[in-house]
Order: C-alpha cells, then structure tokens, then sequence
C-alpha cells in the first residue's frame, strides 16, 4: 500500500512565547524567549508526513499579507505540493500565539484568518488530484461543512480519511463523519465528543466504544506522554508512550503523531505498527522546541530510533 495523502486544513504562523511560568489574571509579566515558526493543525501534519518521505498534497487559505507567501513557500521547501494553496484577498493568515511554560505545558489561541474561507468548491476543484491520494487528513481548524464535504468526498471516491477532530468543537455533528476511516480525539475532545468522562483508561475505552458503536470504525485515543489507544469494533490495543527522553516542547506533539501514522500507514498499510512508530516520531519533536522545526526527517528519525535502541 503505497501512495498519496492529501491535507485539507489549516495553516497558521506560531508565535510562540516561552516563559517560566503562566501569568495570572491580570498580571504582567517579562519571559525570556520568543520565536516564529510555521503552524497550525494542518500543516503541521502535513509537514510531518512530507519531511519522513511521503507524497503530500495540501488544500489551505492563506491571507494576503506577510504570512501569506512565507507559508507558500514553506510548503515548497518542504516537499509539499502546493497547487491548492490559494489567497484570499482582504484576509490575514492565520495565526496561533502560544505560550510554553518550564514544564514544556503549552496554552495556545487560534485566529483562523483565511483558514475560515477554506470551502466545500476548494474539495471539489481539487477532485482530479485528490483521487490519486490514498489517504485524507483532516482537522477542525477550517469550517465544518468543508471537513463534511470531504469525509463524504472520500467515501464516494474509495479514498480513506482520518478526521483529527481538534481544537474540540461542540457543534460538530458527529452523524456526518460517521465515513471517516480514522477518527483521533486527545482526551480532551474524546470527552467533548461523547459527553463522558476520560480521566483513565477504562473510561477513555467505553467513550472510544460509544463512537465505534454509532458507526465510526477505527478511534485512536491520543494520551499525550501516557501512550494511545486502539479500538475498533473486534480489538482494543494500548500503545505505549516512549518515556525515554525528557519533553523540552510539547507543542504539535500531537501532530507530529498524526502525520507520522499517516506516513507509516500509507506506506504498510498496517494499523498498529504505523501507530508505534508514531509515537516514537512525536516523542523525538518534544525533544525540540518549536512546532514543524521540531519534526525530524526519515535519516533524523532512524538516528533517533538507533539512539534508543527501538
């Protein structure tokens, strides 16, 4: 199983804020360090993907500001075919600030700019392209209707989706992802998606089995440094995190993960394994600081992984 993976979301430029510690209400105060670097969900893991070898496809707005050609660009240099990466004039780009205290816990703001003009049309002008791919990803950072659009896309096409359904969105209408082939909630929005608690294995398994009983076959639960979950229908399996190491940044950790599976996966074809490697590959970024800065080629990742003997 080899072949395209297509990225229909968002683009955002981090600014990013490392301090010792949050401020309270109210309060101000000076923190050491700032960087800018490239972002949001989509891109993230279109990048992940793209820097460990895999055919990338990307569908993104971008403003016409600044940002707006930097980002193109960056796509380029990544590998990533651009074609679909289009300005919206009178907009701005997205942009996230994101502030990472000592413990590399991270709080972010997302302003989805163009992101939010990404539409249902872009899907389809993009129909001969995306019917090469094997695999589509998709997150919450651009409207609804488009991650519906595409789900269904994907469905009447034979082509697999992965609907990452994060930053959490209370109005998403689950019966119309339903024909997503993947589904991969954090906790958090495991928790938003089913109204149940999630605070420990078990109940993340019976939240998981809620959504595997209303239709959707495959959920990875995402655990941060905990590990993942795997549950379908037949067979539930946790997969580790990989302790190792010690985290510096934790931002687009989640992405990194995501990305790489998507890489693995299309690649093998095999679910499980794919999701293994995954967890090495998002446990190298944390290593880093920044978001796609962190993310390691497929040489970087094989150092990492003959680092550490796995």
């Amino acid at each position: 199983m080899t072949g395209r993976i297509a990225v229909i979301g968002s683009n955002m430029v981090d600014l990013v804020t490392y301090t010792d510690r949050m401020p309270r209400k109210g309060e101000t105060i000076e923190a050491p360090e700032f960087s800018m670097g490239f972002g949001g969900k989509g891109s993230n893991q279109a990048v992940a993907a793209a820097r460990l070898g895999a055919d990338v496809l990307m569908l993104t707005k971008v403003g016409d500001d600044m940002f707006g050609p930097n980002t193109r660009q960056n796509y380029i240099n990544n590998g990533i075919d651009a074609r679909y990466v289009d300005t919206v004039p009178g907009a701005s780009s997205g942009v996230a600030p994101i502030f990472v205290d000592s413990s590399a816990e991270n709080c972010i703001f997302i302003i989805k700019g163009a992101n939010g003009q990404l539409m249902p049309a872009d899907v389809d002008r993009a129909e001969a392209d995306l019917k090469t791919c094997k695999l589509i990803i998709l997150q919450l950072e651009i409207p609804l209707e488009t991650v519906y659009h595409a789900i269904e896309f994907g469905a009447r096409h034979g082509i697999e989706t992965l609907l990452n359904p994060a930053p959490a969105a209370p109005d998403l209408d689950l019966s119309k992802c339903l024909k997503a082939s993947f589904l991969v909630p954090n906790e958090t929005e495991l928790a938003t998606l089913t109204q149940m608690p999630t605070e420990n294995t078990e109940q993340v398994v019976a939240a998981a089995r809620v959504l595997i009983a209303k239709g959707i076959k495959t959920v990875v639960v995402t655990m941060g440094k905990k590990g993942a979950m795997l549950v379908t229908q037949d067979r539930q399996d946790f997969i580790p995190g990989f302790d190792r190491i010690k985290a510096i940044d934790t931002t687009g950790a989640g992405d990194a993960y995501i990305g790489s599976f998507a890489h693995f996966y299309v690649a093998s074809g095999d679910v499980l394994s794919s999701l293994k490697k995954a967890a090495l590959y998002a446990a190298d970024a944390v290593t880093k600081p920044g978001t796609q800065k962190s993310y390691a080629s497929a040489e970087e990742f094989a150092a990492f992984c003959q680092k550490y003997g796995v």
